[in-house]
């Protein structure tokens, strides 16, 4: 099990270049699951597992690793399907979200895959489990389907999107309403909770679900003179979306002269100690973690006095 993530430490390499690495795995049957490896710690066998009173039904109870205690999510039963028994051979997923540390349960881990995003699509509309999926592909045959974690999160630990009264500023809503912002996410989850927010500061929102109809989206801006681009505020946009992530996304509006010097904050539920050097690498201006209100109300009230409007 300890060589399962060897590729981690490498995939500083695939930033940029629109390529990703899955952990495949299954859970209450033959159907293969992933997750990006990115988010993902270690995998172990279940260390012992002690219940807690009052839980949420999918949450099997806490262990302990490396001296941090760490909630066991049932992912099968998170997300509709039968969900599986925790024993003593079971295998968990250690992974990082939104600066918390989870564990899911899963049946068996298969192995870890080098993708293009391109080769990553969005569930097909009205598929049974698509509500729990951001993405689909083919692996060896075989579809294979990208597990929404962050609605799966959500469910078991509700968001807000409301703004704290004090960091809210209010003489600064009369100028948000001239401005526009773009938000790119895959997650509809993820999505609805930075629109809810940025709505609440006076905003208006326009959203693409992937880097490429963001980047087809303002292109067609710049060839029709659009005002939507000059009343464009800022982009916020996620790292990991089917066809095209947000770094390549950030690098192609650094490679067009219409577009270079657009304001770009990297929004995503990925390590920040990561992607802060990836926002150098790639360019964009910051980086916030998802579900955080104040924290993306901060950002964009500075960058509204900064815009001098």
């Amino acid at each position: 099990m300890a060589g399962v993530l060897d590729a981690v430490d490498q995939r500083t390499r695939l930033v940029g270049q629109n390529r990703l690495e899955l952990l495949m795995f299954k859970l209450a049957w033959r159907q293969t699951f992933a997750i990006n490896v990115f988010k993902i710690q270690e995998v172990l066998k279940l260390p012992n597992l002690t219940m807690l009173p009052h839980r949420n039904p999918v949450v099997c109870g806490v262990t302990h690793i490396r001296q941090r205690t760490v909630p066991v999510i049932n992912l099968s039963m998170a997300i509709k399907m039968r969900p599986l028994e925790p024993t003593k051979d079971s295998t968990i997923i250690v992974t990082e979200y939104n600066r918390t540390v989870q564990a899911f349960l899963v049946g068996g881990v298969d192995r870890i895959v080098n993708m293009n995003w391109e080769e990553i699509q969005p569930p097909p509309k009205g598929a049974g489990r698509s509500h729990y999926l951001t993405a689909i592909t083919r692996y060896n045959n075989e579809i294979v389907e990208i597990i929404d974690v962050e609605k799966v999160l959500a469910e078991i630990v509700p968001y807000t999107t409301d703004v704290s009264s004090d960091v809210l500023d209010k003489e600064l809503m009369g100028q948000a309403v001239k401005r526009r912002v773009l938000v790119v996410d895959d997650s509809p989850v993820a999505l609805a909770q930075a629109t809810s927010t940025l709505r609440k500061l006076g905003l208006t929102v326009i959203s693409a679900t992937n880097g490429l109809q963001a980047i087809t989206l303002l292109r067609k801006w710049v060839e029709k003179g659009a005002p939507e681009l000059d009343e464009l505020l800022m982009v916020i946009t996620d790292a990991e979306m089917p066809e095209m992530d947000g770094y390549r996304l950030t690098t192609e509006i650094r490679k067009d002269p219409a577009l270079k010097d657009l304001f770009i904050v990297l929004h995503t539920s990925l390590s920040g100690s990561f992607n802060k050097a990836m926002v150098e690498k790639v360019g964009c201006d910051g980086f916030l973690s998802k579900f955080q209100p104040d924290e993306l109300a901060m950002v964009v009230q500075d960058r509204i006095r900064e815009s001098g409007i």
